[in-house]
């Protein structure tokens, strides 16, 4: 069944219990999904695909098995795809009344197995389509945002902060709140100002994403990915990034196994290593053996020309490779 998301208010989530949400509105599907907890009262249990598949059975049980202590379960799986469409027919053949499950995806077209399935049923699926958010609804929210915060912005500055948001309401909240608290210091923001805050965070988070996927800490990169709504082109930026990081490593190691000296390697690199990257970098070190670098490298490759080819695809492409590296 196809719904509009400010239909959602109708759902009987008795019979009614597995929502697709489908699109790159990032923002207005996270306010959506906390409508439905208060609507449905239960606590949040967020799942990747990815995390699904490398143990289906752990999944299925924890939504099988019923606790006398808890009123269901509510299951967000985020970065989903058409795969995930046999999970959802397995589920259906079982007694999941008390289960309320999500699941969020990238825009999918009409041949989707997955769409068609939600959208074909009448009963327990509910498909919902969530667009990006139009130019005079960033405005209005920027605006509203600016004047509550008492924060002064030209038309033409806020404009320049909804070219950023690639119509999605989440990056824009996300953008003023770095400005709300930037303006805790400095009052009056002009464009330069604007400029640096945006770019320079953006890129740091970057960075700290590919830092901790080569430190091999999955459960920070985890963290950084579902806080971050990165677009296509973005992802680029990723591989590319992960590639010169990697590149430096494989330097880093070959010098590692020449001097034996972890600090000594670190303080001769070439640029020089910051205080800050000191310690992740010796992690990343540790972590890793020349051949699996010289390995990597090619696969970054490979992924990159994965992305360009399937952009519809990307965000996942990345995620999943993120993911398995970190490990």
């Amino acid at each position: 069944m196809i719904l509009k998301f400010f239909e959602l208010n109708k759902l009987n989530n008795q019979k009614q219990n597995f929502i697709l949400f489908h699109g790159r509105n990032n923002g207005l599907k996270s306010e959506e999904i906390i409508k439905l907890k208060l609507k449905i009262n239960r606590e949040i249990t967020y799942y990747e695909e990815k995390q699904i598949f490398e143990n289906k059975q752990n999944f299925l049980d924890q939504i099988l098995n019923k606790s006398l202590f808890e009123k269901g379960k509510f299951i967000v799986i985020n970065r989903a795809s058409d795969k995930i469409r046999s999970i959802v027919e397995e589920l259906l053949e079982k007694n999941t009344e008390e289960t309320f499950i999500v699941i969020n995806t990238e825009p999918l077209d009409k041949k989707s197995k997955l769409r068609n399935l939600f959208e074909k049923d009448k009963e327990k699926l509910i498909s919902v389509a969530f667009y990006p958010d139009t130019i005079e609804t960033l405005f209005k929210l920027a605006s509203n945002f600016l004047r509550e915060k008492k924060i002064r912005l030209s038309s033409s500055n806020i404009n320049f902060i909804i070219n950023k948001c690639n119509g999605d309401r989440k990056n824009l909240i996300n953008e003023l709140e770095k400005i709300e608290l930037f303006s805790l210091n400095k009052k009056n923001i002009d464009e330069t100002d604007l400029f640096k805050l945006i770019n320079l965070t953006e890129n740091h988070s970057i960075n700290e994403l590919i830092d901790c996927c080569l430190a091999k800490n999955q459960k920070k990169t985890l963290s950084i990915l579902n806080e971050n709504v990165f677009t296509n082109e973005e992802c680029i930026i990723i591989t590319r990034t992960m590639l010169k990081k990697t590149k430096r490593l494989l330097n880093l190691i070959n010098n590692f196994k020449q001097n034996k000296n972890i600090e000594q390697t670190i303080r001769d690199a070439k640029p020089p290593i910051f205080w800050k990257e000191k310690d992740i970098t010796k992690q990343q070190i540790s972590k890793w053996a020349q051949l699996n670098v010289e390995k990597l490298i090619s696969e970054i490759n490979k992924a990159e020309l994965e992305v360009k080819k399937i952009p519809m695809n990307s965000i996942n492409l990345i995620t999943n490779f993120l993911l398995e590296k970190s490990k």
